[in-house]
């Protein structure tokens, strides 16, 4: 293995990963499709870039965004609406929900907002003091505790009577009423209008919310259509009896809006760490055993995964990968969602994205198809319109938890029967989904989602190339431009390697890029899982390239720290250790050509300040005994998969 570090000016880096300017830096025009192909077809010229047909660009964005219009984020004091996510998210200055001034360091490429369909627009209307909901008693009393200041306690009270199953039925926003239609209208109109192909991307959606007993079982919905098509239809529920909380129910819901008006959906699950093992079941869910329809259907609809976003990061825990000293990172592992049920070891294994990984090999061995053949995104699941994922710039999770100095020693969610409880240090300033694409288009950012060649930060935006394949070579990573060495020899993240020829084993190209803004790199590692010979799944972490002058071990690990410079009493640090490009080329020393495998790299930064340094710093307060002051933000790829059955890019 050959490992290459190199310093760059940052234009020269972005030309080492083949990535293009923005539109603000060069034309935004780009060839069709048409012209591409015809291009690629004839012998290249001079220039390296001209028809050029890969994707270029990695777009950063959120795709999980809550508004008023959303039943809780109303509850707890949201005032912003779609209009306000969407011109906060390309980058222009709005007043907070607690009237502060805020915008984002740098604008993002792309925002979905994704409003509960449970209860759209009701709370909107509550606030507003309509006569329908103030004639109920229930709708009175949460009128009258609002316009006194407790607001956060309506909130609580709706917020568990909603997963509890007891909400009143008088005062449910359900499809088909007028209240629901209204607000939907609203949201996807509100996408349209601020939807500007080239410069940024307004995507329609919502969150199917899914919480049988408080057990998270959320799904984003994102359609690649305007208003023309996604105004056909209304949002389903999860609630009965006008809703079900099976996904299945959600499944058919998206292929009969496909079928209706011929457009394209797809749907992201989250927060698999608040579900109580009910995320990525392995043998039967809502009391059916999981058959070939199951796995076949669930692989069809749910493309991507979000691995990481405000609740904790869902990628791996120390109890699943006790070798890993990275899993511990930014967990929520008390409960459930509502906290009404405490949580057990034997939940974990069907909550986390790498157990899922591997496990979705296993169920492909028996059922036929690999239902968790999903790509990684971030996202941060904010529910104050403000789609805020930088440490410094954090503005929390709900309305109440915009920053104050009470913040830090806040609760944000409890449960009086159970004792359990979340406080708001726990949450995290996470995450970002970055996608690459040609152009700023809803189709061309769908479409990258829909192969999945995505990865998910957690709140960084370093950039990350990651290729698999059989002929990459040490030289390869000397390249100017390996993301054309990268198409050309093999497949991209999300995609297949399919059978090995004889006698090779899967080579790898990676190169990673600071966060111009950010922290240095400390290391790239590859993640890789697989199913043994005697069917049980296993694991290994290999450290592909570090800085400094550590060494990797014969096991390929680098157990010695980059160490710290992060000044906690003044949220400051320094880029002295680390490096800012790494570009490198693998070979897997254990591969066995009869077994299947995944792939993914994670890419660490150094230590740098975390959200929690900065509110210390600023407001002077005193943090609660361990509140993490210090975080290493990171990358997760999109896997790429080995099978000694199939043809590649199957």
């Amino acid at each position: 293995m050959k490992m290459l570090i190199v310093h760059k000016i940052v234009l020269m880096s972005l030309l080492t990963l083949g990535i293009v300017l923005p539109a603000s830096a060069q034309d935004s025009g780009q060839p069709s499709q048409e012209s591409l192909a015809k291009l690629a077809n004839k012998k290249p010229g001079y220039s390296p870039y001209a028809g050029r047909d890969f994707p270029t660009r990695p777009f950063f964005g959120d795709t999980h965004v809550h508004t008023s219009t959303s039943f809780d984020a109303g509850a707890f004091g949201t005032t912003l609406g779609p209009g306000d996510a969407y011109r906060f998210a390309r980058g222009e200055e709005v007043i907070s929900n607690t009237g502060q001034r805020v915008k984002l360091a740098r604008p993002l490429d792309f925002l979905v907002v994704t409003d509960h369909s449970d209860n759209m627009g009701f709370f909107p209307d509550l606030m507003a003091g309509k006569q329908e909901i103030l004639a109920n008693p229930t709708g009175r009393k949460w009128y009258n505790m609002i316009k006194a200041g407790k607001g956060a306690d309506v909130g609580i009270e709706a917020f568990f009577a909603l997963f509890q199953g007891t909400y009143p039925k008088e005062l449910m926003y359900n499809p088909g009423s007028r209240g629901f239609r209204r607000t939907w209208d609203v949201n996807i109109e509100a996408a349209d209008q601020y939807n500007d192909p080239s410069r940024f991307t307004a995507f329609i959606g919502y969150e199917w919310s899914a919480s049988a007993k408080g057990d998270n079982l959320h799904r984003n919905v994102i359609f690649r259509d305007g208003a023309d098509k996604a105004g056909q239809v209304e949002p389903i529920v999860t609630n009965p009896p006008a809703g079900n909380p099976d996904p299945a129910f959600l499944w058919k819901w998206m292929e009969a809006y496909e079928k209706k008006t011929g457009g394209t959906v797809l749907a992201i699950a989250h927060n698999g760490n608040l579900s109580n093992g009910l995320m990525f079941p392995m043998i039967e869910t809502f009391g059916k055993t999981l058959d070939p329809d199951y796995v076949k259907t669930r692989a069809r609809w749910e493309r991507l995964y979000e691995a990481t976003q405000t609740k904790g990061t869902s990628e791996a825990h120390p109890y699943l990968s006790p070798n890993d000293e990275f899993a511990n990172f930014e967990l929520w592992d008390i409960g459930n969602l509502d906290l009404s049920r405490p949580k057990t070891q034997e939940m974990l294994q069907y909550e986390y994205a790498r157990e899922a990984l591997k496990n979705g090999m296993k169920l492909e061995q028996t059922l036929g198809t690999n239902p968790y053949k999903f790509g990684m995104v971030g996202s941060t699941d904010t529910h104050t319109a403000l789609s805020s994922a930088e440490e410094d710039n954090f503005f929390g999770k709900m309305a109440t938890a915009e920053p104050s100095a009470e913040r830090l020693t806040n609760t944000f969610a409890g449960n009086k029967e159970t004792g359990l409880a979340y406080m708001d240090w726990m949450v995290s300033a996470s995450g970002r989904a970055a996608v690459w694409a040609n152009e700023n288009t809803r189709e061309a950012i769908f479409d990258a989602m829909d192969r999945k060649e995505t990865y998910a930060t957690t709140g960084t935006r370093l950039i990350v190339r990651f290729f698999g394949g059989f002929d990459f070579e040490p030289s390869d990573a000397n390249h100017r431009m390996p993301a054309r060495i990268g198409y050309t020899k093999g497949v991209p993240m999300g995609g297949d390697l399919g059978k090995a020829p004889k006698g090779k084993s899967p080579t790898f190209l990676i190169a990673a890029l600071k966060d111009p803004i950010g922290g240095n790199l400390d290391r790239i590692q590859v993640i890789k899982g697989w199913v043994g010979k005697d069917g049980k799944t296993q694991e290994r972490i290999y450290d592909i390239a570090v800085s400094g002058d550590r060494k990797v071990d014969s096991d390929g690990r680098s157990r010695t720290s980059v160490g710290s410079t992060v000044d906690v009493a003044n949220a400051t640090w320094t880029n002295t250790i680390g490096v800012s490009e790494m570009i490198t080329v693998w070979k897997d020393p254990d591969f066995d050509p009869a077994l299947q495998a995944f792939y993914y790299a994670r890419v660490i930064e150094i230590p740098t300040p975390r959200w929690t340094a900065y509110d210390a710093k600023y407001y002077g307060t005193k943090p609660l005994p361990g509140t993490p002051m210090v975080v290493t933000e990171r990358a997760y790829t999109s896997p790429i998969w080995y099978s000694p059955k199939k043809a590649p890019n199957t």
